[in-house]
């Protein structure tokens, strides 16, 4: 390696990374980050010079600037603050776009199983009888059904199903792993019991009840559900095809991705949970508790296309920017 053109192609880098280093505390959000870039970059450059050429000069001014770099990015943390919008903005609407079509596709083939079992539900006495005996099934239809969204007070309530929904949505997400068998485990059980439910109340002539009480926050929980289960039928068909990638690699990328999709469905779920709890049971105009439901639907979706789809037109994946630090070693 000619050491005089390395020096001449990379010292602007390090006498920049001297002086962000010599600023110490007084460095904004940029020169924080332009930090942390070029004190990789440099131990990077370092690792080579002692690879291909040891000059013991260059190689004791690269050791003492990684050092003080490696000191300095221990106290140059970008704030917290950017982070989570770097998250919101990028991170998970950009691994949920690029979910898109498996997103659609578990929701078109979920709701499919739902319609064809309520319409089995609604022209079989015989299923019905399965189900439980007219008494129940009336008391369910008439009473039960409506009761569940108020018996317990709203601020409960929404927390409770909040956290069920999370846990459901993070099952059916992280298990993917599990070559998506939990997650088509989660998304048929979800989808059984929305079937059974709707071709309950349709049988006993409740089906504008039915439609009243699940769309206002029915429409965001299943889109958060199928996004989840999409994550995990994803990351399991990983397993089967990583494409170009070693498989440990694209695992652990698509890993991270799903990490960023559940982090992201859990501010999703809370706003379904309080919708559920403060709107559903509690909003007594049919025609405004769906109308709730359908704008935070339309918001939701509308911030998944627009922000996903910039971000991943940018080369964005959602995959954690994770970028472990390079310590030096004696030669």
């Amino acid at each position: 390696m000619d050491v005089d053109a390395y020096v001449a192609a990379h010292n602007a880098e390090w006498l920049r990374l001297e002086r962000l280093i010599n600023r110490g505390r007084r460095l904004t959000g940029a020169e924080a980050d332009e930090l942390v870039d070029l004190y990789q970059r440099t131990a990077t450059h370092l690792s080579v010079v002692r690879s291909s050429s040891p000059d013991p000069q260059l190689v004791g001014r690269l050791s003492s600037l990684v050092a003080r770099g490696r000191a300095a990015v221990g106290g140059a943390q970008a704030p917290l603050w950017r982070d989570v919008t770097r998250f919101a903005t990028v991170s998970f609407p950009a691994a949920a776009y690029r979910m898109r079509w498996w997103w659609l596709g578990s929701a078109i083939l979920g709701n499919l199983l739902s319609l064809a079992l309520a319409i089995w539900v609604v022209h079989s006495p015989e299923v019905q009888a399965t189900i439980g005996t007219p008494d129940e099934i009336r008391e369910l239809v008439e009473h039960d059904f409506a009761n569940y969204y108020t018996e317990h007070s709203a601020s409960s309530f929404a927390f409770q199903v909040w956290v069920n929904n999370a846990w459901v949505s993070a099952t059916a997400l992280i298990f993917g792993i599990l070559l998506g068998i939990p997650t088509v485990y989660v998304l048929l059980l979800n989808q059984v019991n929305l079937g059974i439910s709707g071709g309950l109340m349709f049988a006993y002539g409740k089906g504008g009840v039915f439609f009243g009480l699940i769309l206002p926050h029915g429409l965001l929980e299943l889109t958060a559900v199928y996004l989840a289960c999409a994550g995990g039928l994803k990351l399991g068909w990983t397993i089967v095809d990583p494409g170009p990638r070693r498989r440990g690699q694209a695992l652990a990328e698509e890993g991270r991705a799903a990490v960023s999709i559940a982090l992201g469905l859990v501010a999703v779920l809370l706003v379904s949970g309080l919708i559920e709890g403060f709107v559903t049971g509690w909003v007594h105009i049919t025609w405004l508790r769906i109308t709730i439901g359908v704008i935070a639907e339309t918001a939701f979706l509308a911030y998944v296309i627009v922000l996903g789809r910039r971000a991943v037109r940018q080369g964005e994946t959602g995959d954690a920017d994770l970028h472990p630090d390079l310590a030096p070693v004696s030669a």
